[in-house]
């Protein structure tokens, strides 16, 4: 049912909005930076108007595939695997959180190292970081699991 464009949008008509927008993203027809951007308008949306504009250059049904061919993340998530081992798909604060770990850990290491060296001490003091690199590891393993299971 096709609603004139001057009336208010609901959060359900947002949401079936971004709903739409993912699908279009999953189907290689929006890059990141043009999904992002067309979320963030979907969600600021305040008329079924501001919601259309954002689906013009869009077809409204996707079309049935000729041949039947599952990409390799369709089938990870058919067999319930989980997609974490791929870091394309992790969103942008994800990828951060993993370099900024990634970097302290190698800073300490090296400080380590090099203190090891000068002194004899053997006390592997940056195991600790272990302890924050497991909790990031749980929060990425939920975030790409709710994410996929959309």
């Amino acid at each position: 049912m096709a609603h004139a464009p001057e009336l208010r949008a609901g959060d359900a008509d947002r949401q079936a909005a971004a709903d739409r927008l993912r699908a279009a993203h999953d189907e290689g027809r929006l890059d990141l930076h043009e999904y992002d951007r067309r979320l963030a308008e979907a969600y600021a949306a305040v008329t079924y108007g501001d919601l259309e504009r954002l689906f013009t250059d869009l077809p409204l049904r996707a079309p049935a595939p000729v041949h039947s061919v599952a990409s390799s993340a369709a089938v990870a998530r058919a067999a319930g695997a989980s997609v974490v081992g791929r870091s394309a798909g992790f969103p942008l604060a994800l990828k951060i959180l993993w370099a900024v770990w990634a970097s302290v850990v190698a800073i300490n290491v090296t400080v380590w190292l090099l203190v090891s060296l000068g002194t004899g001490s053997t006390y592997f003091w940056p195991m600790w970081l272990a302890v924050p690199g497991v909790v990031l590891g749980i929060g990425t393993t939920v975030t790409m699991r709710v994410r996929n299971s959309r």
